[in-house]
């Protein structure tokens, strides 16, 4: 690319999500009360997964593990997006903008894998419940965490090393909130269809592969357990249906992004809303609401800290 010819685009300008005021406040409120819940939610069930010696067994392992996580999904977007809402000219840098995707694929991919974990966590308890401490022992637990972040980091490495050295001299807007992988590919000054294929094929293929995956596996064992009629059973219903509830709102917004050809741009500003300020916050709802367990554990957690303040 000349020099002379092209000006060499240094930060990217985002349209936002609305230029109504009363919208705008109306989603700084939402938007920021959420975010709160979010990181609030998702930190007690990490601290009291931490605390509570009852707590510690892969399933909760895993949840712990996937709260750590949804605070990331929190954080990778919403600040950025609140902090915008009443600014006139909302500008990211461009290596800020390469720094929040890498960030998002990695949350993304580690995500994906701990869900299916947790999948197979539910199957060998609900389907070989004998064998289930010797399966899911801590090593296999370690293994599907560390397989997690290597997964999570290669995916996201593979996504940006085809764009980080692309050429962008203009136009420089991004009709988003935040930086997102197919708009900001479609601003590079080179022709970008294999790339454009490249990306729906890494990340749309694979959330629809995994989706699937996933779908078919709780078939298998909400066939297992309707073989059974005791208490046991109800409760393993309870929990697949928090599972899958979780799966549903995880990978839906994905697959749309990612495979839709010709997306609505309001409802792929909706969708990436709900993905990154409500499913945070509906993750640890979901996983606790039906779990008796962990809301005993929860209040303790809450007591213990209300009366060590009170000291």
């Amino acid at each position: 690319m000349d020099g002379a010819n092209h000006s060499v685009v240094s930060e990217f300008v985002f349209l936002g999500l609305t230029n109504s005021w009363e919208t705008q406040l109306l989603l700084f409120v939402f938007c920021s009360v959420f975010y709160v819940a979010s990181m609030m939610g998702n930190s007690l069930i990490v601290f009291t997964v931490i605390s509570d010696p009852r707590l510690h067994s892969p399933m909760y392992f895993l949840l712990a593990n996937l709260s750590f996580i949804d605070l990331g999904v929190s954080s990778v977007s919403s600040p950025k997006m609140i902090y915008d809402l009443f600014r006139k000219r909302k500008v990211f840098s461009f290596g800020g903008c390469i720094a929040q995707m890498f960030f998002i694929h990695v949350i993304g991919g580690v995500e994906m894998v701990l869900l299916i974990a947790m999948a197979f966590d539910r199957y060998v308890a609900i389907c070989k419940p004998l064998h289930y401490l010797a399966i899911m022992n801590p090593r296999v637990c370690i293994f599907f965490l560390v397989a997690a972040w290597m997964i999570g980091f290669i995916h996201s490495m593979v996504q940006l090393a085809f764009v980080v050295n692309l050429p962008f001299c203009g136009p420089n807007v991004l009709d988003s909130f935040y930086c997102d992988l197919p708009r900001f590919i479609k601003l590079a000054c080179t022709d970008t269809n294999r790339l454009e294929f490249m990306v729906t094929a890494n990340s749309g293929f694979i959330s629809v592969g995994s989706f699937f995956v996933l779908i078919i596996s709780y078939i298998v064992i909400i066939l297992t357990v309707q073989k059974h009629s005791s208490a046991g059973s109800s409760k393993a219903m309870s929990t697949l249906s928090a599972h899958i509830t979780v799966v549903v709102l995880f990978f839906g917004p994905l697959i749309f992004f990612y495979t839709w050809p010709s997306p609505s741009t309001h409802l792929d500003k909706f969708l990436a809303i709900f993905d990154a300020v409500l499913t945070p916050v509906l993750n640890p709802i979901i996983y606790t609401f039906r779990n008796q367990e962990m809301k005993v554990a929860m209040r303790k957690v809450c007591r213990q800290l209300v009366n060590s303040r009170k000291i």
